[in-house]
């Protein structure tokens, strides 16, 4: 039978202590000592409580992680600002655009991720990850060069996540 350290019993999964911690401490607006109690309480409990129902969190490489966590709300950013224009501006402007990002690897993580931060910068969305065809299916909403949209996911976001979890090219989960 395997030994389950102190920090596996009592945290099962440390990140969302933190969130919980964190979380019940901004809300409150506050760092009295009731606050602080409640928020440890909290950051114990409820981790107990999810922890059937969350697997266990992958090895990843947390300062590639936060890298990634800095691109890409720079970029949400900047999209913002891109997207304001080119909805404000005439509708010459716009070039909507379909295309297809190949994936490197079958990683569900590192794919669904790869999604959820396409879908979250303003002026692309997600339509669907294609398993048999490995790749995404991506709408973007004004594009003159799909072929430097893909490169661009490909190496601001994809090959971070793919660091982040220690995946190869041609990985599968």
């Amino acid at each position: 039978m395997q030994k389950i350290s102190f920090v596996d019993r009592w945290f099962p999964h440390p990140l969302v202590s933190v969130l919980c911690g964190l979380s019940w401490i901004m809300l409150a607006q506050s760092l009295e000592a009731a606050t602080l109690v409640m928020a440890l309480l909290l950051a114990f409990i409820i981790p107990k409580l999810l922890s059937p129902f969350i697997d266990r969190t992958p090895n990843i490489n947390w300062m590639e992680a936060l890298k990634l966590f800095f691109v890409v709300v720079w970029d949400i950013i900047l999209c913002n600002i891109n997207v304001a224009k080119l909805v404000l501006g005439p509708t010459k402007n716009l070039h909507p655009k379909w295309f297809r990002v190949p994936l490197d690897t079958e990683h569900e993580e590192v794919n669904s991720i790869l999604a959820m931060i396409i879908t979250t910068t303003p002026g692309t969305v997600t339509a669907g990850i294609d398993q048999d065809r490995c790749d995404i299916l991506v709408h973007a909403l004004s594009t003159d060069d799909i072929e430097n949209e893909i490169k661009t996911i490909k190496t601001r976001y994809e090959q971070p996540l793919m660091r982040i979890f220690g995946v190869k090219v041609g990985d599968k989960s």
